[in-house]
Formats: structure tokens, sequence, C-alpha cells
């Protein structure tokens, strides 16, 4: 029998995502989030599920490991791979914002930037010919102007509470993202029919 493989993404999106799958009435295990297994087959509906941390989603789907992925486009906008991205699905908003501190200090060098987006951030000081010195970082990433690691930081904000709580503000707002279906190129193609049945379900789920 051939599954289609689906990339469920652990962390902030899976408890929507499978609030998602269950509306489209997948019978999912209990306790799924915790389930040791990292795959699980649902043979009624045809669907093998892998879970996965966010930023693999993308490398399962563009490499054929997964025909399906649920991922924040964030990540695919950081990545740039190649694959389909078909369906917002409306949850996990956000947006990438450039913040620094309140009491801004004046630079007289290269600007610092932290941030986990090094692309994207790259392409927004690039596009305005604004010279800067990375700084990779991988989490807490409003600490570092705090402590003079960095003069701005690149980062998600949800609400803006995070930047507030630590006396940043915003700067710029860079993109906005959010959830998103994408599908495996040759997938769509030797698989259209049933990829074609989640692409509407996923639809009207959101709908």
């Amino acid at each position: 029998m051939r599954f289609l493989t689906l990339a469920l993404p652990k962390g902030k999106l899976f408890q929507p995502s499978h609030a998602l799958l269950t509306k489209l009435h997948l019978q999912l295990p209990p306790a799924l989030e915790t389930d040791r297994r990292l795959i699980i087959d649902l043979p009624k509906e045809k669907i093998r599920i892998l879970l996965v941390r966010p930023t693999d989603v993308p490398t399962y789907v563009e490499q054929g490991a997964a025909d399906i992925g649920i991922i924040g486009s964030d990540l695919l906008l950081e990545q740039v791979r190649d694959v389909y991205e078909l369906v917002d699905l409306k949850f996990g908003a956000c947006r990438l914002v450039l913040a620094e501190p309140q009491q801004k200090k004046t630079v007289h060098r290269k600007l610092k930037i932290a941030t986990k987006y090094p692309n994207m951030t790259e392409q927004y000081f690039s596009e305005r010919a604004i010279p800067i010195e990375m700084i990779k970082l991988y989490g807490s990433v409003e600490l570092a102007p705090l402590v003079g690691l960095a003069d701005q930081i690149v980062d998600l904000s949800e609400s803006g509470e995070t930047l507030r709580a630590n006396g940043l503000v915003e700067v710029d707002e860079i993109a906005r993202c959010s959830a998103r279906m994408i599908v495996n190129r040759a997938s769509l193609k030797l698989e259209y029919p049933a990829i074609q049945k989640w692409i509407a379900a996923f639809k009207q789920g959101v709908a």
C-alpha cells in the first residue's frame, strides 16, 4: 500500500497542526507529541506521519523523504528550498522584525546584528547597502543587545511582549510569516490525485 508521507513539525506548530489534522478526521494516536515513535502509520487514511524538528521539515520534503510538510514560512524564506508552497494554513502567525534597545547608543562602526536568520538578515541589509557584522545565535536573541553583544536583532515577534519586556523597540518589519503546507515537486506529479485531495482538505480546513 502506497502511503503519503507527512512531515509534522515538533514545537510551537505541533498543537495547531495536530488540531488541523484532527479537524480533517485523521485518527491520530493519543499523546502524539510525547510519543517516542518518530514514524506513525495511519493505514485507514494511507498516511505516514514523520515527527520532525521544524528546521528539518523542508529538507525531508525537498529530498523526497516526505511528500507533504507543515512548516513556518520564516524557515522557507531563510532556507530557500526547492519545494512547492501551496497552502497558507493561517496559524502560527508572527512577524520577522528588526529591533533595538529603547536607549539606542551611537554606533561609529559596522552595525552588529544578532539573529537566527542570517540569510534573510543579509538580504535585508544588502538591499539597503548597509554594511553589518552578523552574529548567529540559536536562542535568546533579545539578550544580545542588552549585554553589548549586538546593536540590533532580527527575530520573530508574535505580540511584541518579549521585545518590550527586554527594553527593545521595533525598528522595521521584514516579513510576515505563518504556517504553510509544502509539497515535494516530484510527488505532486507522481501522486497528483492523492496530494490534490489533501491540498483541498487543508484549504477547506483553514477556510
